[in-house]
């Protein structure tokens, strides 16, 4: 034990602990109960010093002493957490600039918002929200849809936020968990599923037309009739059971007015500020893209009120 641990450059102790743990086997024992190794026995302990100097664990490292062909797995899991954990510090490095830079009497409130949000090891969740919308939607949606609309109504938290991102991600993170908004948002929904209503309809529909009116938003475009509007209409109306007539349109116009919420502006605002890619560039998102279409039905219908 001695010598092999002389040749490869470790201590005594450094060989009995990966011989006790079955990573370094012995050959055989001398007539005094001292270990013997075999001469392969400096190449694997070579090697497993290399498999540690990555920091990988001893149960990996005994992985890739057994099966080769493992090496390629524990090296996708270990880039995964090490990426998990530089998100989490990228973040707290934020959170932390976000804190030295508030103004004093900012400092409790904004240390609240981040210390619900915050984790030592990884990034901040998004369980909060999906669960929050998960609610909200109508119950008879199918799954493609429901995943695909929590998919875009939740935002996943920057690689590399700015301070104000994490500030961002905070508040949509205190407006999700607000159980009394919840409990407002929910009857709405059930309101308005009463009678002939599909909401799969309406909800594939909507899709179409957010995509349709995305390059206007995005560029900022005045709101304006069109294709876009058209189908946003038309999946309000097929998704009632109706036809799309001025008269729908006025009292589809008179209806969203009514259930609009002033918080759910602001969530869509906080996260068209957490998706940005660059300050003053928000990047269009469901809320923003449907503001964007109701004000385009509004100045239609007052177009032909005049």
């Amino acid at each position: 034990m001695g010598e092999l641990a002389e040749r490869a450059g470790v201590t005594v102790k450094t060989v009995r602990f990966y011989s006790d743990r079955g990573l370094l086997p012995e050959a055989r024992r001398s007539a005094g109960g001292h270990r013997r190794y075999g001469p392969e026995a400096l190449d694997r302990l070579r090697l497993i010093r290399s498999l540690r100097a990555l920091d990988l664990p001893v149960p990996d490292v005994g992985r890739v002493l057994d099966q080769e062909e493992a090496l390629e797995d524990v090296i996708a899991g270990q880039l995964r957490e090490l990426g998990s954990r530089m998100a989490a510090l990228r973040w707290r490095e934020a959170a932390l600039q976000l804190l030295r830079d508030a103004a004093p009497e900012e400092r409790a409130e904004r240390l609240r918002l981040i210390g619900a949000v915050t984790t030592p090891s990884a990034p901040p969740s998004t369980a909060v929200m999906a669960r929050f919308w998960r609610g909200l939607l109508p119950a008879r949606l199918p799954t493609r849809l429901r995943s695909a609309m929590v998919e875009a109504a939740v935002p996943q938290p920057p690689g590399d936020p700015t301070p104000a991102q994490v500030l961002a991600f905070a508040r949509l993170h205190a407006i999700a968990s607000d159980v009394r908004l919840a409990a407002e948002l929910c009857p709405r929904d059930r309101s308005s599923a009463a009678g002939d209503y599909h909401p799969a309809v309406l909800y594939d529909g909507l899709g179409e037309a957010y995509a349709l009116a995305s390059a206007d938003v995005r560029a900022q475009r005045t709101p304006h009739g069109g294709e876009a509007l058209d189908c946003f209409v038309a999946a309000h109306a097929r998704s009632l059971g109706m036809r799309d007539t001025p008269v729908f349109r006025r009292r589809l116009s008179e209806r969203l007015e009514r259930e609009a919420h002033p918080r759910m502006g602001r969530y869509w605002r906080l996260v068209a500020e957490v998706t940005s890619r660059e300050p003053g560039s928000p990047e269009p998102n469901l809320g923003t893209t449907d503001d964007w279409l109701r004000a385009a039905l509004d100045a239609q219908i007052s177009r032909l009120a005049g």
